[in-house]
């Protein structure tokens, strides 16, 4: 985790000048006073303040530490802005050079975030879970699939046949069978076997 020492004229200034340096909030981080500081008298004999402000040890901290190190390989920075959403941690990417990161339809994105909660989950926060997007790319490829669901849906009513979908991972797959599961006429399926698993579209009858 990282951490940093700072002196300043009293506590809260030299908080304050190592919370601006860790780029962190007071919830982020523990904070340890060395000293006091005192005033002196009649101006002489002042001493600061100095403390040990600690980033906190957290999921979310491991999480963002192991995707700054993978970044720095694949020579783009992004920022990270995090949120919790039904117990998921879900961290967005944002920056230049994101299509790296991204990968041929997600498949770099997904590997990313299955090998960061692998790094995140180390000692003590096994039941954790996350998603990574980048740049939104998650809801734009929901969106395309989900217009594709449609489309294949209405091919299938009209020819009466069953449709095969291009393989997909268990995510997309989940988009798809979402997305046609209020359907009048047709119903899905997956069949096949990772990482070849596909989506079928048939008719109810």
């Amino acid at each position: 985790m990282k951490s940093v020492e700072k002196s300043a004229k009293n506590v809260e200034e030299a908080v304050d000048a190592a919370l601006f340096e860790l780029a962190l909030t007071r919830d982020d981080v523990e904070i340890e006073v060395l000293e006091e500081g005192s005033k002196g008298i009649f101006g002489f004999g002042s001493k600061n303040a100095r403390v040990k402000v600690t980033e906190k040890d957290t999921f979310e901290s491991r999480a963002i530490h192991f995707l700054e190190k993978v970044c720095s390989y694949l020579d783009v920075t992004p920022s990270f802005h995090c949120h919790r959403e039904d117990n998921i941690l879900k961290i967005q990417m944002e920056g230049p050079g994101m299509g790296a990161v991204i990968g041929h339809r997600g498949e770099t994105l997904d590997a990313l975030q299955y090998l960061t909660t692998l790094a995140a989950r180390r000692d003590g926060f096994q039941d954790e879970k996350l998603m990574l997007d980048a740049e939104n790319y998650r809801a734009k490829r929901e969106e395309s699939l989900v217009k594709l669901a449609n489309k294949m849906a209405a091919k299938c009513e009209r020819t009466g046949r069953r449709v095969a979908l291009e393989p997909m991972n268990p995510y997309e797959r989940r988009i798809l069978h979402f997305a046609l599961q209020d359907h009048p006429t047709v119903t899905t399926m997956s069949e096949g076997v990772e990482p070849r698993r596909r989506v079928i579209i048939l008719p109810k009858s």
